[in-house]
């Protein structure tokens, strides 16, 4: 079973009501969540309601095979019983105003998944009717199946609304949720705050599914979720790990390279400064035979016995203060960096290798000083290109990802080497990014493991051979 929860917009409760769709299920089933876009935020909700790892599903990273296999796998590996999909933004909302490139119409057609339309209903009536109408007939491949009417007044507004949308649209109305104020998280710079850094967000995940179990049709949507019969995969084999063995299984070898044989040791940074990652890396860096282990830049003050470290994105601007005063770890990381072991640092992890956030001391790896700012640095999807070899792809190789951050490397260019040709996006400085000073690389573009396959091969290649 699958289903897509998709928005008429931005600000239609969208995350909310599918964390709160997610959480009442897994009370019945083994829920296994994904998000259309690149996201980790939203994410972590999702798996903190339902104990399953995160997923993302992506048209701008992903090849239509890419998604069909990453969408089977992820069910396929926690033996899940459905699949439930949050959409970005608008559902039609891409790259382009045209195409259907990185929105969550591609995604549903891809799967022929079902959709459901979160719809703000707020003083509409009539209008919620137009408003589907439109959603249905721009294209007639997205199955919308089900409309959720948001921030209804009262049983009179949603009784007249439900009447106007399943008369007028042909659509079933699952239910309507009332104004509420329990149904509003707290956002920063980035979004919302990640589950990780506040306990409150697991009563609020609890309260949001009882919410839904309350004002929706579950059964009704459950009936929507088996309407389309089962995924179809066209190609071969896939082959992974799970827990130290290899599968098999009827899907395609696509996702990303496996060819790494020698077993390494990686150090992840998580904790809740660092933990914007993509379930997919981790799989795919166990898949090329590492064995992760997760610290905490935050907390502990020594690192774990390993051959590299991988910090990803986060939020050492907020936590600034509190990473200077781990001296140990910072000393500790510069010295891992100056005995020649690989470090690779993505966006909060380049800003934490920096030589201070904001006048706080950080590793001092790169000679750089980096900046908080009050304007948007870098927003929007990735296509780069290698300049030379380098810790994770090869020269001339051309890959995907996305950049979002407010903060700025105050670079010295004299003292700067850049790995990758930024022919999208922004990067840290002249359309270049990924700087590399000895083993280490570090840069504010996040990366997928499906849209660039040779990320962990190659990482993990590089550590073995050192």
């Amino acid at each position: 079973m699958r289903i897509v929860l998709a928005g008429t917009g931005s600000a239609v409760g969208k995350t909310t009501i599918s964390t709160g769709i997610m959480k009442a299920l897994s009370d019945e089933m083994n829920v296994q969540p994904f998000k259309v876009g690149p996201d980790y935020i939203d994410p972590s909700y999702h798996s903190l309601a339902t104990d399953n790892p995160p997923r993302n599903l992506d048209s701008f990273f992903m090849s239509e095979n890419q998604i069909r296999m990453s969408f089977f796998r992820g069910l396929d590996i926690v033996k899940g019983d459905i699949g439930v999909i949050e959409g970005v933004r608008g559902l039609y909302e891409g790259i382009s105003p045209i195409e259907d490139v990185g929105n969550t119409a591609s995604v549903a057609k891809t799967l022929n998944a079902p959709v459901i339309l979160i719809l703000n209903a707020k003083s509409l009536v009539k209008s919620a009717a137009a408003v589907v109408l439109g959603f249905k007939n721009l294209d007639p491949e997205v199955k919308i199946e089900g409309v959720i009417l948001n921030k209804i007044k009262g049983k009179r507004h949603y009784l007249k609304a439900k009447e106007a949308v399943e008369k007028l649209t042909s659509t079933r109305v699952i239910g309507g949720i009332p104004r509420n104020d329990d149904l509003v998280v707290n956002e920063r710079h980035l979004g919302l705050i990640p589950a990780i850094e506040e306990e409150k967000i697991a009563n609020n995940v609890d309260r949001w599914g009882e919410v839904v179990k309350e004002y929706l049709d579950l059964d009704a949507l459950i009936d929507i979720a088996k309407s389309q019969g089962k995924l179809s995969l066209k190609n071969q084999n896939i082959i992974y790990k799970n827990q130290g063995e290899y599968y098999n299984q009827n899907s395609s070898s696509e996702l990303w390279k496996i060819a790494n044989k020698n077993p390494v040791k990686i150090g992840v940074a998580m904790d809740e400064v660092f933990n914007f990652y993509y379930t997919e890396n981790f799989e795919s860096l166990e898949d090329n035979n590492a064995k992760l282990i997760f610290f905490s830049p935050y907390k502990d003050e020594e690192l774990p016995d390993v051959d590299a470290l991988y910090i990803g994105g986060g939020y050492p601007e907020v936590f600034a203060k509190d990473l200077q005063a781990n001296e140990s770890m910072r000393t500790a990381i510069n010295k891992f960096h100056n005995n020649g072991n690989p470090i690779y640092g993505e966006c909060g992890g380049l800003i934490y290798l920096s030589k201070s956030i904001d006048g706080f001391k950080t590793c001092n790896v790169l000679p750089h000083h980096s900046q908080m700012t009050d304007k948007v640095q870098g927003l929007s999807y990735v296509i780069a290109k290698s300049y030379e070899d380098n810790l994770i792809s090869n020269k001339d190789e051309i890959f995907r990802g996305h950049e979002f951050h407010y903060t700025k490397l105050c670079v010295n260019d004299d003292l700067a080497k850049f790995s990758f040709d930024i022919q999208r996006g922004r990067g840290i400085i002249n359309n270049q990014d990924g700087i590399t000073l000895g083993n280490t690389l570090a840069n504010f573009v996040h990366i997928h493991a499906c849209s660039c396959p040779n990320f962990a091969y190659n990482f993990t290649k590089n550590i073995s051979e050192l």
